[in-house]
């Protein structure tokens, strides 16, 4: 496998650089002066070719510059006018033509084929942008001469910067926004373009490439950068040369290689608030002179959490994680390659998702003229419930700002679907429909109460109430073999192999807030006959204590993240380099990628619905021990209750559950994908000045998806509503295949202007493409058909109460088992500018997209469902660095982005299914359905109104829920005279709710400003010493956080974030350093995820890093 340090149009190094020199094949640019390198000179050197350029840039600089004849044939540079120092000007001309500085000693500059060991291309000693060399095309070449927007940071870029992980890249890229998302993985969005589908099976819109090879699951936002070479990161679609997942762009990690020929190394070591210790270190050992190396670099964070648990009073989101690398590098007369193992370890309680608010949904008091806590005088046993009655018109929260002190809030406890049902269950606990089961009199917590209490949680984004801490631990391995073979002077053969073993577990509170003590005192209970009840131990002093949560008085939840993934990838790429002007780059690729990922949510209160009615049948707290028999609920059939008419209860704790449990939430998501392309692109010089790019791609994606329904509190009962008791049986498996061609084709021209050094212009055309996926299937449901094969029920039940069966049947289903792939078509225009003799860089790109089928995800059924959207996207980017006089630097980037969703594009928005439209209404989800409902107003009114006990039930007889086992009768329409209908409504989609047009909105994650300002100054001292003070300040504007728009409740407000550093550096490479990040403690909201209905709607939000203080030493030899 061929690193990008080996991809350049001169592939193959001279070992013995002076003595090819001394041969009648070398250029040898000699002058009599012998000038500092540091001196200012005037240059006035034409764009030629390198042949001749260089030595007239050195007799114009009096040094002597020594190149090889084969590392300049067919290379160009540019006009090199204005003033600067002579070093800046050979590195610019050096860069130009694809070589590096192998030495210098203020006389003479020996250069190389930067190709030959471009690890030390980005030289440390300069700002100027045209002197990075990147692999942007997979080919050595300078920054200034591709035709790509790319930002190109080198590792002394990213130190001064303070950019320490993926983070931080937004705040040097314009147009790249970056946040942590729900799960274990984050989103990255350039230009609007971002990874807003959360299914295991969906693809990131920006490729993390390590090393020019895409990592389809990897630590980007936990792992910090060390020891790099530079980061890379291209904006637009990359499709042609780095395939799949690259519509948004490419953010390319290049790590620094072996020097063969030099010993050296460095130490860092810094301390900081939050009791922090960090340390990094890289040592370059040249086992072979000039053919053998190795580089062994690493890299440890140990410090306190930022955030406060005021439940255990401890510190969480702290860091403890350590990188490890280490490289071997070798190269002869015709082969030269790398061998990279890298490690990344992490074990601490750092929080998966930030703080979660909720602006209280109060319970109504009236749907529309009708009071919701009507006190029926004929059923006085329906009195009780009246609060949780009323709250099935609550939706738990409502929307409102996530920056109002409302949004402090907590649920209303009430509506929560399973408090509902433990209110339910309160009334019929103890086993109501089998003969000689006791039953209960005291019911499990009081009805009336709210379990939240109406709490308001601490105003502190960065402080917390949960139970436990969280637990946080990630591992990632990866091995790479890179190899470049040189098959001739023109010809060479590059292969990049990578494996990586990825794995992440997190553990955290579902909530991060706590309840109020809610369960009753269990040990006096007694059945109606008086007899001491054998759930005498159920609750004891009020304390109920589960298998996976512990013991608690409180309502208590906890969700568990996790994956573990495989993958393996291969590269094959022929180069040319011949000397006319054609050329082409042609490779293929293959890659497999294997994935396991699971997501939990464990409950207090689903354990005792799992164990009591109406879900248990058993008429025990044992996980379905119980067999006996009974009639069914229309005493109409004798059904036998096998050991496991309940759902299973894990009695194992969190850390070793068995995964069968139906007390507990479990999305399980096997996934596979096998993908392989062929690839070309050819480049056709039409004059020296203007060169034709063509390329074309063809990709075939396989993706298969094992289709495990989720079990919560499911059951073969009738009430418990599914297949099993036990267990996650997979019921099928899902294949999809796609075959796309994607490419690019465009010019760019490097004319000769005479108020610029160097110009280039581009415009392109490129279309992108991204695979589809699966949606995680719905909850497990028992079918009809499925029922009657069972015997489970007759043809005579169904004939008689043709709406009963099955029992739990899910409202109407607007999507299906898979979403679409994404395309993008691209235009681009953009030039790249160095003037004042290289002392100001100015780039600037506009662009034009037309997305097709936009992935977008939201819960919905207790998966995550994905959508597609049309949509376009325009916009424009100015970058600029600046060195008026020597030692003053600024950096500028600004991005102006623009985004709009297409023509007829709309959805159903679960935080405002009726539009807030009074002539319908919300009702709650019934205990094991998880989506809300929408009804007419006036059909919850009749509903209401209703005199019977089957009024307690508004999920039952209006969202699906059992209805023939507590709804006898359906309420009558008064507008049809007939019981209601959902499809006398087609408005309402079968009760999901209105669609939310979405024609116009915005795009989430897109700002429409970022801007990004630097600058820096040094101070000089004597003996070497130098003082260095910088400043870096990042603004984003607004945005929105969904596709609907949703004022105030989707609105990201702008925010700022400002760093300074003071460094001191000092002879033998010694520096001191001070800094600090965000110095203003800022807690932006970078992005917020919606809950799902029956979690009441609760908001997670993300934000930034608080105020960090480092000092730091550092030593290089």
């Amino acid at each position: 496998m061929i690193g990008p340090d080996y991809m350049g149009e001169d592939n193959m190094r001279y070992r013995d650089l002076r003595g090819a020199l001394a041969s009648s094949a070398a250029i040898c640019a000699v002058a009599a002066a012998t000038p500092a390198m540091a001196q200012t000179k005037s240059f006035d050197v034409p764009a030629q070719s390198a042949a001749t350029g260089i030595p007239e840039l050195a007799t114009q600089a009096d040094v002597q510059i020594l190149v090889s004849a084969d590392a300049v044939r067919g290379k160009t540079i540019r006009a090199i006018k204005g003033s600067m120092s002579v070093d800046q000007a050979v590195r610019r001309a050096a860069a130009d033509a694809g070589l590096r500085v192998v030495s210098n000693d203020g006389r003479t500059y020996t250069l190389a084929s930067a190709s030959s060991a471009a690890a030390d291309a980005p030289t440390d000693n300069t700002y100027v942008a045209n002197e990075i060399v990147v692999t942007a095309q997979k080919r050595v070449e300078s920054v200034q001469d591709v035709p790509i927007a790319i930002t190109a940071l080198s590792q002394k870029n990213l130190e001064e910067q303070k950019i320490e992980s993926g983070a931080d890249i937004m705040r040097a890229v314009p147009n790249l926004t970056f946040s942590k998302s729900n799960f274990t993985s984050y989103n990255i969005s350039i230009r609007g373009i971002g990874t807003k589908a959360i299914s295991a099976t969906s693809d990131p819109g920006v490729a993390v490439a390590f090393n020019n090879i895409g990592i389809i699951h990897n630590r980007f936002f936990e792992q910090e950068f060390f020891d790099m070479e530079r980061l890379e990161v291209l904006r637009g679609p990359q499709g042609t040369l780095y395939g799949r997942n690259a519509t948004g762009g490419v953010i390319n990690l290049i790590t620094a290689k072996p020097k063969l020929g030099e010993f050296e190394g460095s130490i860092k070591g810094e301390v900081g608030n939050f009791d922090s210790r960090r340390m990094t270190a890289m040592l370059n050992v040249p086992i072979v002179p000039d053919q053998l190396g190795l580089r062994i670099a690493g890299a440890m964070t140990d410090r306190d959490g930022y955030d406060y648990n005021s439940v255990t009073q401890n510190r969480v989101n702290k860091r403890d994680l350590w990188s490890l690398r280490a490289t071997l590098g070798f190269e002869n007369d015709w082969l030269r390659g790398n061998f990279i193992w890298e490690r990344f370890h992490e074990n601490d309680n750092r929080s998966r998702t930030g703080k979660q608010l909720c602006h209280r949904d109060d319970t109504p008091d009236m749907i529309g003229s009708t009071p919701t806590r009507i006190t029926n005088p004929t059923n006085a046993s329906l009195t009780p419930y009246r609060e949780i009655r009323a709250a099935t018109f609550s939706t738990g929260c409502k929307a409102g700002s996530l920056y109002d002190d409302a949004a402090f809030g907590t649920p209303n406890g009430t509506s929560i679907s399973y408090v509902y049902g433990l209110g339910i269950a309160s009334g019929i606990f103890g086993g109501r429909y089998f003969p000689g089961m006791p039953r209960v009199k005291a019911p499990l917590f009081d009805t009336l109460t709210d379990p939240y209490g109406g709490m308001m949680q601490s105003r502190d984004l960065r402080e917390i109430a949960s139970v436990r801490d969280p637990i946080y631990r990630a591992k990632s391995d990866i091995l790479a073999l890179n190899l470049d073979a040189k098959l001739s002077d023109s010809l060479t053969l590059s292969s990049q192999t990578a494996w990586n073993w990825d794995n992440v577990y997190s553990f955290q509170d579902y909530n991060r807030f706590n309840s109020l003590p809610i369960f009753n005192d269990s040990s006096s209970w007694v059945d109606y006959d008086g007899n001491p009840s054998p759930w005498r131990d159920m609750m004891p002093g009020g304390i109920f204590c589960d298998p996976q949560i512990g013991c608690s008085n409180t309502l208590a939840a906890f969700d568990v993240s996790s994956a573990r993934s495989k993958q393996f990838a291969q590269e094959l790429r022929l180069q040319s380099d011949f000397d006319g002007p054609f050329n082409f780059s042609i490779g293929g690729n293959y890659t497999k990628f294997k994935t396991q990922n699971d997501y939990y949510v464990m409950s207090n209160m689903f354990t005792m619905l799992a164990m009591t009615e109406p879900l248990n049948e058993t008429g025990t707290m044992t996980h379905c021990s119980r067999k006996t028999f009974g009639k069914d609920f229309f005493n109409t059939y004798y059904v036998p209750i096998e050991e496991g008419f309940c759902p299973y209860i894990d009695p194992n704790p969190v850390e070793s559950i068995n995964g069968e449990g139906h007390n507990y939430f479990r999305s399980s998501n096997p996934y596979k994908l096998e993908s392989w392309a062929a690839f070309g692109e050819a480049y056709y010089n039409i004059n020296p000045n203007l060169k034709l790019t063509a390329g074309l791609r063809y990709t075939h994606d396989r993706k298969s998806f094992t289709v495990v329904p989720s079990q919560l509190l499911l059951s073969t009962t009738y009430e418990g509503g599914g297949f099993v008791n036990k267990g996650h049986p997979a019921t099928g498996v899902l294949r999809q295949t796609w075959g796309e061609y994607t490419g690019r084709i465009g010019l760019d021209w490097q004319p000769h202007l005479d108020f610029t050094d160097s110009t280039l212009v581009y415009g392109f055309f490129s279309r992108g493409y991204k695979a589809g996926g699966f949606n995680p299937p719905t909850p497990g449901y028992i079918t009809r058909e499925q029922l009657l094969e069972a015997g489970f029920i007759t043809q005579l039940q169904v004939d008689r109460f043709p709406d009963a069966y099955p029992g739990l049947q899910l409202l109407a289903v607007d999507y299906g088992p898979s979403f679409k792939p994404e395309f993008v078509n691209a235009f681009e225009i953009g030039m790249k500018n160095v003037l004042m003799g290289g002392r100001l860089t100015l780039n600037a790109a506009a662009f034009y997209y037309d997305y097709k089928n936009y992935q977008v995800s939201q819960i919905r059924d207790r998966t995550a469902v994905n959508e597609n959207f049309d949509a376009k996207m325009w916009g424009a980017e100015f970058s600029a660095l600046f060195e008026p006089v020597d030692r003053l630097r600024f950096n500028a980037n600004f991005g102006y982005l623009k985004t709009r969703i297409g023509k007829g594009m709309q959805s159903i928005d679960p935080m405002n299914r009726n539009l807030g439209d009074p002539d319908y209404t919300v009702v709650k989800s019934w205990i094991q359905l998880p989506s809300n409902c929408v009804v007419p107003t006036h059909i919850a009114e009749a509903w209401l109104t209703r005199d019977r006990a089957g009024a307690l039930n508004a999920p039952a007889d209006l969202c699906n829920g059992v209805r023939g086992f507590f709804s006898y009768n359906p309420p009558i329409d008064s507008l049809t005279g007939q019981r209601y209908d959902v499809a006398n409504y087609p408005e309402l989609n079968g009760g999901l709710g209105l669609h939310t047009e979405l024609e116009g909105n915005e795009l989430p994650n897109s700002p429409r400003w970022t801007v990004n300002l630097g600058a820096e100054y040094t101070i000089p001292f004597e003996g070497d010493w130098s003082a260095t003070v910088r400043g870096d300040g990042y603004w984003q504007a607004k945005s929105w956080a969904r596709v609907y728009n949703l004022n105030p409740y989707d609105r990201l407000r702008s925010w700022t974030n400002f760093n300074i550093s003071l460094r001191v550096d000092g002879p033998d490479d010694l520096s001191i350093e001070a800094y600090v990040k965000n110095v203003f403690n800022s807690t932006p909201i970078t992005d917020a995820f919606l809950n799902s209905d029956d979690s009441g709607l609760t908001t997670n939000v993300f934000t930034l890093d608080p105020r960090i203080i480092g000092f730091s030493i550092s030593k290089k030899f």
